[in-house]
């Protein structure tokens, strides 16, 4: 392990602790993973199945190789296929995150907004920042079928996608940075909140507005 692979596993663990400490995560429920560059040893880090964010140990996350053997560390999540078949359909993300966060829980659990987008556009950063969101069908916990369905929902996408919500386990987000995976879904999970509070619930923005986001922002929406 070198210099810069160790700043790497830091950062994973600050990440873990920050989400655990705000409510993002809870128990043991929950991963991140970060892809390594060449400088930092090639493949990519992933928190240990059934670890929890909150004490996470950097020595102890595992070290994959990018055919999915693993190097060292504790043995990797269960969601391990899944975190794969992103950067692999994926180029520009550098970082996964997959929470059970409690809002976007309990959306899936109500009933989301369309299959194809579980919220609609009502502030301007989820449009910006989230974008178009699918809702992913039920499937057991490392379920390998949900990794296959997300490289298609990839692959299918008109516009950039970097997240998606399971039914009933939440959120996975990637993107091309931890701080940048982090912001989105702290973004998805306060819209999230703000749908399921509003009563009567908002209207989504117009598509002129939504254009405008696109024309001045390039909005992902």
């Amino acid at each position: 392990m070198n210099a810069a692979q160790q700043a790497c596993r830091e950062q994973i663990v600050r990440l873990g602790a920050s989400l655990f400490q705000r409510g993002y995560a809870r128990s043991t429920a929950g991963n991140i993973s970060v892809r390594l560059t060449a400088e930092q040893g090639g493949g990519f880090l992933i928190t240990p199945t059934d670890a929890c964010l909150g004490m996470l140990e950097a020595d102890r996350l595992a070290w994959v190789a990018d055919d999915g053997t693993q190097r060292s560390g504790d043995r990797a999540s269960k969601t391990l296929a899944l975190h794969r078949r992103i950067y692999g359909a994926a180029p520009q993300a550098h970082c996964v995150l997959h929470t059970h966060s409690t809002h976007l829980v309990a959306l899936s659990l109500q009933g989301v907004w369309q299959p194809h987008d579980v919220l609609p556009p009502i502030t301007p950063y989820q449009a910006m920042k989230v974008g178009h969101v699918p809702h992913v069908p039920y499937r057991v916990p490392g379920d390998a079928a949900v990794a296959d369905e997300l490289a298609g929902l990839i692959a299918r996408a008109e516009r950039p996608l970097h997240a998606v919500l399971l039914e009933r386990l939440g959120p996975v987000v990637w993107h091309q940075s931890p701080a940048q995976a982090m912001a989105l879904l702290e973004e998805l999970e306060e819209t999230a909140r703000l749908w399921l509070l509003c009563n009567p619930r908002p209207a989504p923005l117009s598509d002129a507005r939504l254009d405008e986001l696109r024309q001045r922002f390039n909005a992902l929406w």
